[in-house]
């Protein structure tokens, strides 16, 4: 079989739109992100930016530390400051791991500005809304969205477009006590910053990895707000410059990934939305590599469920020959139907 005798993306939803019915969902990777601009996410920088870095301090504390978990890292080390200070009669010692985590901050935020465009509005308006209409298939007819991806592409998207059916599970408290006995006139409540968990009942944009501008605070799940007067990139910066840090998921294999999934709210309610999706699932530049085998189990668990409420089928974009042949191989992995299509045709961002 060769990828010019697969269905094309048209002829896949068109099937899956027809009598039967059945919902379908929407995983994407790397290509999703790629085919906005091969060029400049050719690479994912921020599962890599420690390799490329350069600079011989932090290539080390990874090595020691075994991890490529940034968000694990700059906390042990936060940790280790504070306990060093305390402890440690070395007067220099405190100022080396200072040192070592501003590095490791400017390199994160230095390798997401490489890669991304400078703000929203960079975005052409109708790669925007091309984007979005390619998403709609999906959330206006009941399906979910799962992003693996780090990056702001989906971000901008989300932003530039109103869509009532596009919801991330975030939203906002109100922190003004109305129990007094002062009237306090509806324009001068005040609410708390966005946090998740309010929607997620209804959530369907789901980050299976984590995203640059959601964060852990420790008590709440709180996403990064773009406003009028900073970009969103430098409202990350100040964030991180608080101690607090970006949730992704860079771990090495599969049981890495799935291990520090399970230990984050956010990540882990993902992961388990998707092991309980039913009818299809269509997957768009995502290669289920090898170190890709917890999202393999998620898709197994929701078609190991009961007929009536069961995954049934998964339709895997493929850009080549080698990556078609690739699929084939795996194949048997999955516990559901696995049909090849050619993701050639899938037209996200518009012409």
């Amino acid at each position: 079989m060769k990828i010019n005798e697969l269905k094309t993306y048209q002829e896949v939803i068109t099937y899956l739109n027809g009598p039967r019915g059945r919902k379908k969902h929407l995983l994407f990777g790397n290509g999703f992100s790629m085919a906005y601009d091969k060029n400049i996410f050719s690479y994912n920088a921020l599962s890599n930016f420690i390799e490329t870095t350069g600079d011989p301090l932090i290539q080390q504390l990874f090595q020691k530390l075994n991890t490529k978990n940034f968000e694990l890292i700059m906390q042990q080390l936060d940790n280790f400051c504070e306990i060093a200070e305390i402890f440690s009669d070395d007067k220099t010692l405190v100022p080396k791991i200072k040192d070592a985590i501003e590095k490791l901050k400017n390199s994160l935020i230095d390798a997401v500005k490489e890669l991304h465009p400078e703000h929203v509005f960079k975005v052409p308006v109708e790669k925007s809304q091309a984007c979005m209409n390619f998403l709609q298939e999906y959330i206006n007819r009941g399906g979910y969205v799962f992003s693996t991806n780090y990056d702001l592409l989906l971000y901008w998207v989300l932003m530039r477009n109103s869509a009532q059916n596009a919801i991330d599970g975030f939203g906002r408290d109100l922190e003004t006590n109305l129990d007094g006995e002062e009237y306090i006139d509806p324009d001068d409540f005040e609410y708390s910053e966005l946090r998740w968990g309010k929607h997620k009942k209804e959530q369907t944009i789901h980050y299976l990895h984590g995203t640059l501008p959601i964060f852990d605070t420790g008590i709440n799940i709180v996403k990064v707000q773009y406003d009028t007067e900073h970009y969103l990139l430098q409202n990350v910066k100040d964030r991180i410059d608080k101690k607090e840090y970006p949730i992704f998921v860079t771990a090495g294999n599969g049981k890495e990934k799935l291990m520090h999934i399970m230990h984050n709210k956010y990540l882990s309610f993902c992961f388990e939305r998707l092991c309980d999706i039913e009818g299809s699932l269509v997957t768009f530049g995502f290669n289920f590599g090898e170190y890709d085998t917890h999202i393999i189990d998620a898709i197994n668990i929701a078609a190991k469920k009961k007929p009536a409420n069961k995954l049934w089928s998964v339709y895997i974009g493929v850009y080549s020959d080698e990556a078609l042949e690739h699929i084939l191989e795996i194949k048997d992995k999955f516990k559901c139907k696995v049909t090849p299509y050619d993701a050639r045709t899938v037209n996200v961002w518009g012409t």
